[in-house]
């Protein structure tokens, strides 16, 4: 023949056949022998070349060795907190002696004295020091202590209200005056029962050093930075609302920093940006001294998988200004409870958080950028970080045309797979028509289509068995009782639904390539090779349409594979699988298995905690077992390439099966306790007590019924079945369930329910009706004053055929809610009024409503969580009954329901 590439392919294919020839010294039967000869036999009828496949010893060798030295690189980068002492940066020495002055107060809840006395003193008390240091440099602060009042809602049926909570604003800008201004946010109010330590102490003790370091700085800003304290964010995020949407210095705010919390300690992650506004990002990526960034985790978070919200949404809701969002988020299962102390938060996580802040800070302030923020609106970025070391960050329509031509490539080397078989094939037909080696051609393209169709079942197949089987064993652990068994000991979650799952896919492959006698091994692992970097491909495709910056993801598990294949293909097709291909083959691999697998460290850090504080029905178990399954098939997706390379994986199967069914004796004889009172590290079970008393009142005003008691929630799905033995009153014979009937069913949630002596505020609530008239449309106007504690819950239920139309809680008109409950959550500071509000019902139209029943059901709860209020002789003696590995978040409560 005379095509050149055809000459070409011909002899590269005779040369590899030499050398693997001289390699097996095995003779081919006799009937292979006679197709070869005759030039008739395909590829596919080759025998076995075991010279060109690894022992199975080496094979595990190399991935393990493989696998560890990546893990520890990882775990390298995560623990990884840089320390800087340089003359004039960020202190984090004097940053301590705040976090530790703030938290020494203890809990910090909204209308405490500890918040709104003691904290806010200290705060001004700093702020007012950093200022007299400062008086000759070219920068000058002010201050401003704003306590606002207001109502918004949180999504339709849940209103936030909120009266005199507190912010102290501190706007720092140079001398000669500035327009434009960044926001820096903390906030240091905590969840009853915590100190707050890293929610959210630590955050405003780092920026009052950023502040400290910013004013003593010798050249002026070019633009300005409020900083706010703000002092009411666990109640749903008020003070921050109060600032934005009231507070005449909002109107200067271009862009805004927020800082938080999700664990206690370690690195700040940025985990959610803009919107849009893709210079922020930039911003971040120049400045950022110690980068820990991801866009995986704000899709993810904004996707609403994090069951939390943050100050970000409503700057940007409210404010509709971009801005950039970080939280701590290692050993989340610490959160709100009492061991979240500033002894747990390492002094360099404090530096590496002060160096990033106040850098990303003087970067924005001296931009041209922030002058005019509305000009670089918009666009999205692709961001993430290489093991802290450095950020990459590219536009997003740049990322779309990368990972299209990425995609493309892959096609068109597909497509020349399949050309160059069909082309090798006819080497061995003897010299004959155009028209005939043009047929044999397209039948062996088709071929190897086929081989590649089935290749993709069985490697889907494996995937979808390998699910299953996961979710089954979790299945079986929770039947046995044992669930959660990995809250405190996560490798027993990795061993035993990981070999699970890896004993399932290598036993698929194992049989299918026992199954494919008539092709080589050799040609298999090409073939599923081939297979993973297909459905890499379509991964691609499909995130890129939906247009997601995500996508970088299979983008990089696509370019990285696909360039070293094709820089080993020569040395594979003449040499098979030698030690030096593997090799080579793994080290092309590194850089997006490092990558994903600091990305799964990261997201097992943030959900284990979150997987075991939930209260939903569904069995964290199976999400753990699923989150484990996924991370094994993404890593073993190219890694099926050498079980077709090894010789055998019979061990392999042993020893997962060995390991699988240990762990699964160990498991079902409880071995594992999910709790912990370790003081080195703590895994607390979480449940709330309020001591409660609630009184029913009929339509006519008098009391109907009355009851007290210990209202105990669970905060995680093991109920009280470990409790039980402990204090054997709380079992399930007193667990209630949802009373439909009664605004927010009478109790929260699903509860136990132990009788107690009625309770005695010393400010007991007091609720009444202050008129009741019919307005012209021919709806019941009513109003309502309410005094109590800083913290009450109101709850409406209009009854069948009732609607409400109007009410005072922000925007006038109610969100239609399908349930026909509405939930007003209200707080306040210190010094606040009565609490008056009104709303407006329709009656019903037909004489269906029972009007002994009357038309809607009202429901007003008190919660008193500080003083000697929050506390009682009762409660006090049934906490001492729990197990130390119990955190019981406790307060008094009062429930009162009204029909109308």
């Amino acid at each position: 023949m005379s095509d050149p590439v055809i000459m070409q392919i011909r002899e590269r294919y005779s040369t590899g056949r030499r050398i693997r020839d001289q390699q097996n010294q095995q003779q081919w039967d006799s009937r292979d022998e006679e197709a070869a000869l005759n030039g008739l036999q395909s590829r596919k009828h080759k025998p076995e070349m075991r010279a060109g496949l690894l022992a199975e010893s080496s094979a595990v060798i190399l991935l393990l060795g493989f696998m560890c030295l990546l893990w520890i690189l990882v775990l390298i980068s995560v623990q990884q907190l840089i320390s800087s002492s340089s003359p004039g940066h960020f202190n984090a020495l004097r940053a301590r002696k705040h976090l530790e002055q703030i938290t020494s107060v203890g809990p910090r809840t909204v209308g405490s004295p500890e918040n709104e006395i003691t904290t806010v003193n200290y705060l001004l008390d700093q702020i007012e020091q950093i200022r007299s240091e400062s008086k000759t440099g070219p920068h000058f602060i002010t201050v401003d202590i704003q306590r606002p009042t207001g109502c918004f809602s949180l999504g339709g049926f849940t209103i936030s209200c909120y009266d005199h909570v507190t912010n102290i604003a501190v706007k720092l800008q140079p001398k000669t005056s500035a327009q434009h201004f960044m926001l820096a946010n903390c906030h240091f109010d905590s969840v009853p029962n915590s100190p707050g330590a890293s929610d959210d102490a630590v955050s405003c003790s780092v920026m009052l050093e950023v502040l400290h370091s910013l004013v003593n700085l010798s050249m002026p800003l070019k633009h300005g930075v409020i900083f706010l304290f703000n002092g009411a964010e666990e109640t749903k995020l008020q003070a921050s609302h109060g600032f934005i949407t009231q507070h005449p210095w909002a109107q200067q705010v271009r862009a805004f920093v927020n800082l938080e919390a999700a664990g206690v300690g370690g690195k700040e992650l940025v985990f959610q940006t803009g919107p849009e506004n893709p210079w922020l990002v930039q911003a971040y990526a120049r400045a950022a001294v110690h980068p820990f960034a991801s866009v995986v985790g704000q899709e993810i978070f904004q996707s609403g998988l994090i069951p939390s919200d943050t100050d970000f949404r409503i700057f940007r809701d409210f404010g509709n200004i971009p801005g950039i969002d970080l939280a701590f988020i290692e050993n989340g299962f610490l959160y709100h409870t009492k061991y979240d102390t500033p002894e747990r938060i390492h002094t360099n996580s404090i530096q590496r958080a002060g160096d990033n802040i106040l850098s990303v800070l003087k970067h924005l302030v001296m931009s041209e950028e922030l002058a005019d923020s509305s000009e670089y609106r918009h666009g999205n970025m692709v961001f993430f970080d290489m093991l802290g070391v450095t950020l990459v960050v590219y536009p997003a329509h740049v990322g779309t045309i990368i990972n299209y031509v990425v995609a493309v490539a892959t096609m068109i080397y597909l497509g020349t797979k399949c050309i160059l078989t069909s082309r090798v094939d006819q080497i061995f037909l003897p010299l004959c028509d155009t028209s005939v080696l043009r047929r044999h051609m397209l039948c062996a393209a088709g071929r190897y289509i086929c081989e590649l169709v089935c290749a993709v079942c069985v490697l889907i197949l494996s995937w979808v068995i390998t699910l299953l089987t996961v979710l089954f064993v979790a299945l079986l652990v929770k039947l046995m009782g044992r669930s959660m068994f990995w809250y405190s000991y996560f490798y027993a979650a990795i061993c035993l639904y990981g070999s699970a799952a890896i004993g399932i896919i290598v036993l698929i492959h194992t049989l299918a390539k026992t199954r494919c006698r008539s092709t080589g091994r050799v040609d298999l692992a090409e073939l599923f090779f081939d297979v993973s970097l297909l459905l890499w491909c379509c991964v691609l495709l499909f995130l890129t349409s939906c247009g997601w910056c995500s996508a970088y993801l299979p983008m990089m598990m696509v370019v990285f594979p696909l360039i070293s294949k094709l820089l080993l293909s020569r040395h594979f097709r003449a040499r098979g699988a030698t030690l030096q291909y593997s090799v080579l083959y793994l080290m092309g691999l590194a850089i997006p298995y490092i990558h994903i697998m600091f990305l799964i460290r990261v997201i097992f850090e943030v959900f284990t905690p979150i997987l075991g504080r939930s209260t939903s029905e569904t069995p964290p178990d199976f999400i753990m077992a699923l989150l484990v399954a996924l991370a094994t098939v993404i890593l073993s997706s190219y890694f099926i390439h050498f079980i077709y390379l090894s010789r055998s994986t019979k061990w392999i199967l042993a020893v997962l099966g060995s390991v699988f069914t240990l762990m699964f004796v160990l498991v079902g004889c409880g071995l594992f306790f999910p709790y912990s009172a370790d003081p080195s590290s703590p895994r607390p079970k979480r449940v709330s007590v309020q001591h409660i008393t609630r009184r029913f009142h009929s339509l006519n005003g008098s009391l109907q019924s009355s009851d007290s008691g210990f209202c105990i929630n669970n905060q995680d799905y093991t109920g009280m079945q470990y409790i039980t033995p402990y204090i054997p009153q709380i079992n399930d014979s007193i667990c209630t369930l949802c009373q439909e009937q009664l605004p927010y069913y009478g109790f929260p949630r699903k509860s136990w329910y132990l009788p107690a002596p009625e309770v005695s505020p010393k400010a007991p609530l007091e609720f009444q009706l202050l008129s009741r008239q019919e307005t012209e449309g021919g709806t019941i106007k009513m109003t309502f004053e309410v005094k109590g504690p800083s913290h009450m819950s109101l709850y409406l239920h209009p009854h069948a055929g009732v609607s409400l139309s109007s009410w005072s809680f922000g925007g006038g008109t109610p969100g239609f809610n399908l349930s026909g409950k509405y939930f007003v959550f209200y707080s306040h500071g210190l010094d606040a009024a009565a609490w008056n509000f009104w709303f407006e019902i329709q009656p019903p139209k037909s004489s269906d409503a029972s009007p002994d029943e009357g038309w809607i059901s009202l429901a007003i709860s008190a919660h008193y969580f500080s003083g000697s209020d929050g506390r009682s002789e009762q409660l006090e003696s049934l906490l001492k009954r729990f197990p130390a590995w119990v955190f019981p978040a406790s307060w008094i409560s009062t429930y009162h329901m009204y029909r109308y």
